[in-house]
């Protein structure tokens, strides 16, 4: 049963000594009935508000609210773009409590008119920015939940568990879910300062601009994309650009997976509402769960909902390869020879510059082929006859007697010269073709003589 507001105006003044008050105006948001509340104008224009909580949960809540408010000293609220709400006292009543706080202005609008219009969904992405990018200190000082993101991702997979148990969790949603939770990088996010259980319900607007933020009880460290869940399954036209404004604000603090992890998180709602109707046995609950899943499955489907796995890459053009090519560092180290030409030591943004200043040489001809066929097949020196009987390739050059092979000591080698090895060895060979000549004739004029002496 409602308290009248009298009784609860007189429940302020007990909670907050020496308070007069001028005004009474009973203050609804939305209908749910969790709490009694009445708006208070005192006598010295102080604008208040008292609760008191209807139910065991209430209470709770009220409870992990005024610890948050406690935790947001002064400092951390003139970080933030809007309006919190200040303890100002508390009295007991019938088995529970009344608690007075200032009044924050503004009027509660629902996500589709959150993101009905550019102007007002800029300012909520401004908004939960702030939050997100306040300092993490003041959570572990006031012993407020701090999650990692393995324990974020393990309470996500618990909460997939229990919707499972119920029977009423279609299979392609569990699948979906399952293989969201199994993705390592989805996973990986820098925790934050979150509300943690914000909503549309949460923001109090004047116009088109935030003027304060109410629900603290789940303040903690954790996930970012848990106060973004609301967004993504707004209506608004302008909900894109909330999310973009939000990005901006963040100045490149949110990871790039946000946004699949929100769109879970929104559809994991319908998970606590399936939960919910069972656990109050209320058959209508549980019915109006099962028909929302149902048509999450429709949607998957017909794939009009965004997939949760992190999106491919962009495809690199040629052009965007060779920019990365120009940008990585090259090895200092010294590459082997054999392996220059190997795409793992290569330095492709070296070559990709050479070409591009060669292209300015007018001068600049296409190569011309070479014939090597008869290049490379001479033996070694004293290297065996080959038992096949074919005879060994000789090297080709007007300087040398046609057919004679150089070899160490050889007659054609009067001065004990290098061998013939490989086709790049040509030119050691003949270090004098006019003296090699000259050399050759005079000895056969001596072999000459010494022969006809000895005949004699």
């Amino acid at each position: 049963m409602a308290r009248p507001p009298l009784t609860l105006a007189a429940l302020a003044t007990a909670a907050v000594p020496g308070l007069e008050v001028r005004a009474v105006r009973v203050h609804t948001r939305n209908g749910n009935g969790s709490y009694d509340a009445v708006r208070l104008r005192s006598s010295d224009d102080r604008e208040l508000l008292i609760r008191v909580p209807r139910d065991q949960s209430a209470e709770t809540e009220q409870s992990a609210d005024l610890l948050a408010l406690h935790a947001l000293t002064e400092g951390v609220r003139a970080m933030l773009p809007f309006e919190l709400a200040e303890y100002v006292g508390q009295a007991p009543v019938d088995g529970t409590r009344g608690v007075v706080t200032t009044f924050v202005p503004g009027l509660g609008r629902s996500a589709d008119e959150l993101t009905g219009a550019d102007a007002i969904a800029e300012s909520v992405g401004v908004a939960i920015a702030a939050v997100h990018n306040l300092p993490t200190g003041f959570i572990g000082e006031a012993g407020l939940p701090r999650r990692t993101p393995a324990e974020v991702r393990e309470e996500v997979v618990a909460l997939i568990g229990r919707a499972t148990d119920t029977g009423h969790l279609p299979a392609a949603l569990l699948r979906r879910w399952e293989e969201a939770t199994d993705d390592e990088s989805l996973w990986r996010f820098q925790p934050t300062v979150v509300n943690g259980a914000l909503g549309a319900d949460s923001f109090l607007v004047l116009e088109d601009t935030v003027t304060g933020l109410v629900g603290w009880s789940e303040l903690g460290q954790g996930d970012p994309a848990i106060d973004l869940h609301w967004l993504l399954t707004a209506r608004g036209g302008s909900a894109e650009r909330a999310l973009e404004t939000y990005l901006i604000a963040r100045e490149g603090g949110a990871d790039p997976h946000i946004p699949q992890r929100a769109l879970l998180y929104g559809e994991l709602e319908l998970a606590r509402w399936l939960l919910h109707g069972v656990e109050l046995r209320d058959e209508a609950t549980i019915a109006d769960a099962v028909s929302m899943l149902d048509g999450l499955v429709e949607s998957v489907h017909d794939r009009s909902s965004e997939p949760l796995s992190p999106e491919t890459g962009p495809i690199l053009t040629v052009g965007d390869v060779e920019r990365m090519l120009d940008h990585t560092p090259q090895l200092d180290a010294q590459r082997d020879p054999a392996g220059a030409m190997l795409t793992d030591s290569y330095d492709f943004s070296a070559l990709r510059r050479r070409l591009d200043e060669d292209d300015t040489d007018a001068s600049m001809t296409a190569p011309i082929p070479l014939d090597l066929s008869d290049w490379g097949d001479a033996a070694p020196a004293g290297a065996p006859d080959r038992e096949d009987g074919e005879t060994e390739r000789t090297v080709p050059d007007e300087r040398t007697v046609p057919g004679e092979r150089l070899t160490p000591g050889g007659p054609g080698d009067p001065q004990g010269g290098d061998a013939v090895q490989d086709g790049d060895g040509v030119q050691d060979a003949v270090q004098d073709g006019d003296d090699t000549a000259e050399a050759s004739a005079e000895r056969s004029a001596d072999d000459q003589a010494r022969r006809n002496s000895a005949s004699s």
